[in-house]
């Protein structure tokens, strides 16, 4: 029991050590990304506790504060990961202080307008019902292409920077550029679906312009939480999955670059493929759940179509991470005949 409890502590301190020094490695690359990653985990706190305590006023199909809790929670998470992308970059410090500024800046023009519209308990999104609205969200649409434009330009930046390690690179690059991906998925739900765009087209005044669901009206049926769509297609699941592709291929490159277990097995091709093959599949999922949302189909009730399209992606992936580790059991069964012969020969010398 002393012996585990002592692993437990020492666990414990590594990760407080660790957590530290990306708190003071992102401080160092821009203080206020990660002040806004702080502000919005204690906002995300406050509107968890709005939903409980507001639990009767509801927007959409949705306690009106499950929105900003949502948008808190995803804002800080991608601050903390920007700011860390952030810091690979070297030799453009202006560059990087303007892309971390300009975010800062757009991201919290998003936020305070996502919180003033729940506060006023009506929707954020697609919102054209009076001019104020209407202003609130063009004004709220133009800063999340300006986040966009500096997702994008961070993967230009890591593309053309060299790092030393160029298996956790390939990871940080690929890892941003597919969240640039998902993240473009969100343009779809801007636009008309058909029955506005045909209200429109019959000189019907626009109240609510776009959606995130597909071939189903907003606020319908949906998951817990994440109130995707249950009865048709929803942006949203491609664009959640798409946006995290930040954290998920990093973590990939760290952990194949950082198990000493593996450098035994595994050189640098080998991670590499690895790695690509991940992103790869990572951005056939979206590509997928983009797909499948246009569809007007629910994300858990796939039709033959979709579900042939899957069993192709994970198919393709089997084929290259089978290609991978059979190169990888006949290089080292090789190099251990290798080694078992030179024993022999050399005990053979000495007899």
């Amino acid at each position: 029991m002393k012996s585990s409890a002592f692993g437990t502590t020492q666990t414990r301190g590594r990760t407080a050590k660790a957590v530290r020094k990306l708190l003071h490695r992102g401080l160092a690359t821009n203080r206020p990304l990660i002040i806004l990653s702080g502000v919005m985990f204690i906002t995300f706190l406050a509107t968890i506790v709005g939903v409980f305590v507001d639990h009767h006023r509801v927007i959409t199909g949705a306690p009106a504060w499950l929105k900003p809790a949502k948008f808190a929670i995803s804002v800080s998470v991608y601050c903390f990961t920007f700011v860390w992308l952030l810091s690979f970059v070297e030799n453009h410090p202006r560059l990087v202080q303007i892309v971390a500024n300009v975010t800062v800046v757009s991201i919290s023009v998003e936020m305070v307008v996502i919180t003033t519209q729940a506060a006023r308990g009506i929707t954020s999104h697609f919102n054209l019902t009076t001019t104020f609205n209407s202003f609130l969200w063009f004004t709220m649409g133009a800063f999340i292409v300006v986040v966009w434009t500096m997702n994008l330009l961070l993967a230009i930046l890591l593309s053309r920077q060299r790092m030393p390690d160029q298996v956790f690179a390939w990871s940080l690059r690929l890892g941003v550029l597919v969240s640039s991906i998902g993240m473009a998925a969100a343009f779809f739900m801007t636009m008309p679906t058909p029955k506005q765009a045909a209200a429109m087209a019959g000189g019907s005044p626009a109240h609510i312009v776009g959606a995130h669901s597909v071939g189903v009206p907003d606020g319908g049926p949906g998951l817990p939480v994440v109130g995707w769509s249950t009865t048709g297609g929803d942006l949203r699941v491609a664009h959640f999955f798409g946006l995290h592709a930040l954290q998920v291929l990093p973590f990939l490159g760290w952990f194949l670059t950082r198990r000493k277990g593996l450098s035994v097995w595994l050189v640098t091709n080998d991670r590499l493929a690895l790695v690509w093959t991940g992103a790869v599949a990572y951005l056939g999922l979206v590509l997928l759940l983009l797909w499948q949302a246009l569809r007007g189909q629910s994300v858990i009730n796939p039709d033959s179509n979709t579900i042939a399209a899957a069993s192709a992606l994970v198919a393709s992936v089997g084929t290259s991470l089978t290609v991978v580790l059979a190169r990888v059991f006949n290089r080292n069964r090789k190099t251990h005949v290798l080694a078992a012969a030179i024993q022999i020969l050399s005990h053979s010398e000495d007899i």
